[in-house]
């Protein structure tokens, strides 16, 4: 005898989270940072040692089966050709990406958690200011900073909103615009999503 199967019955298929891919220009620095919030069943953080438009591609390769709801490229300004910039957020645009980036280096995300600071500094003269305000020595890979920097957090996403508000970045010309950091936006969407899930 056959068996009835009900008709219109569907199964869930609907992922239970949002995912997030977060692809980093540096190997430990970034990675270490958002790694600490925690939410290692939504998002998968990775360190290429690539940069700009390569970054980008690694993302693409990465995401290549369309897998993930959103992905962020992290990376900075730093000395590569202001082409490269230009032609990274284009090819970001095309993908839907979304940027984390940084003109000029991660390390001003970092010192607005102690001030605001709207001169254009090296990475060597960001990190000279955070070794004097941290009080001691800072050092590039220490897994410590997000847990360090914790309760200045609001701060510094209202440092970098007001920095972003004097120095909008506009497509074509991100590399021109400095000092500037978009980090926040990634930094408010992963508290958000902590709020969100409980894992």
């Amino acid at each position: 005898m056959a068996k009835f199967t009900p008709i219109g019955r569907q199964i869930n298929t609907k992922k239970p989270h949002k995912t997030i891919l977060i692809v980093c220009e540096g190997a430990r620095t970034e990675p270490d940072y958002f790694e600490s919030f925690r939410l290692s069943k939504v998002v998968k953080t990775v360190g290429t040692g690539t940069n700009t438009l390569s970054l980008v591609r690694e993302a693409m390769k990465l995401n290549q089966d369309k897998s993930y709801d959103e992905v962020w490229c992290v990376f900075d300004r730093d000395s590569f050709p202001k082409q490269n910039i230009t032609d990274a957020f284009k090819l970001m645009g095309q993908e839907n990406f979304k940027a984390a980036f940084s003109n000029e280096a991660f390390e001003l995300w970092y010192v607005l958690h102690y001030c605001y600071l709207d001169t254009e500094n090296t990475r060597g003269q960001y990190c000279e200011i955070l070794s004097r305000e941290m009080g001691q020595k800072y050092k590039k890979d220490n897994p410590g900073m997000y847990a360090l920097l914790l309760e200045k957090q609001p701060m510094a996403i209202q440092n970098a909103k007001k920095l972003e508000k004097n120095k909008p970045l506009t497509p074509g010309n991100e590399a021109n615009c400095r000092p500037t950091t978009s980090v926040y936006k990634l930094v408010e969407r992963l508290n958000k999503l902590a709020k969100k899930y409980t894992l």
